[in-house]
């Protein structure tokens, strides 16, 4: 795995958006399009506010750029708990994108399990059956969980599907996500997590021993493409 570690969060968050400028420019040059998994919280927040600024935003282009989410809580779009709206609030409308090659984690009127199989429609659609995304940007909870892949949770055995939805007892709230199958196809994988709440985890992931059902994130194969940013306080 590449780990870097930032001296200060502002260092962080431009080289995130940094790799992100480098890697859309790679995959325009190469099939003329980028197609990208996001997360939510507080880090890609930060990093969708740096690349709506003019500095990155006049450096990609934008109408050949394809959102889709890693996971999304079951919330309407207008809600303050969806990632969707985060986003576009941080981002999509701040910079010129194609509404066609948005792609929200969640739909009115339909069940959590039929839009999974539904997403995963979308995403074939645009990346074919091999399924392989140009970038995905995840993040680490302090229990280790990635996207909604949460310790303990049968969806962390998931092979076939690429999308699925479960309910998430402790949140009473249903969750959408990607699953390990789809994100470990990715050309390219970001996880940022930094701050002292993530040592434990952290240091269980790099150091312990295998156990993905209780640090999920250890199911992201740790290829030449996966990048880690963190920093002290996380490492300890």
């Amino acid at each position: 795995m590449n780990i870097t570690v930032f001296d200060n969060l502002d260092t962080l968050y431009k080289k995130a958006a940094d790799t992100f400028v480098e890697l859309s420019e790679k995959s325009i040059q190469k099939h003329d399009k980028f197609v990208v998994a996001l997360s939510g919280g507080s880090s890609p927040k930060a990093i969708f506010n740096l690349l709506a600024t003019q500095e990155y935003a006049d450096k990609i282009e934008w109408s050949k750029v394809y959102f889709f989410w890693v996971d999304e809580r079951w919330v309407s779009l207008a809600d303050e708990k969806s990632n969707f709206k985060m986003t576009l609030e941080a981002l999509l409308d701040k910079v010129p994108v194609d509404e066609n090659h948005v792609f929200p984690m969640y739909k009115d009127g339909v069940e959590p399990k039929d839009y999974a199989k539904e997403y995963e429609a979308q995403i074939r659609k645009v990346l074919g059956n091999e399924g392989v995304f140009d970038f995905i940007l995840l993040g680490m909870g302090d229990d280790g969980h990635t996207a909604s892949l949460f310790p303990g949770k049968k969806i962390l055995h998931e092979k076939e599907k690429w999308v699925d939805a479960y309910y998430l007892k402790p949140q009473e709230m249903y969750r959408i996500t990607l699953t390990e199958p789809i994100i470990n196809k990715a050309e390219n994988i970001l996880v940022v997590a930094f701050g002292e709440s993530k040592k434990h985890a952290l240091n269980e992931v790099l150091n312990g021993e295998y156990n993905p059902e209780l640090y999920p994130i250890q199911l992201i194969e740790r290829k030449d493409s996966f990048q880690f940013f963190t920093d002290e306080k996380a490492l300890g």
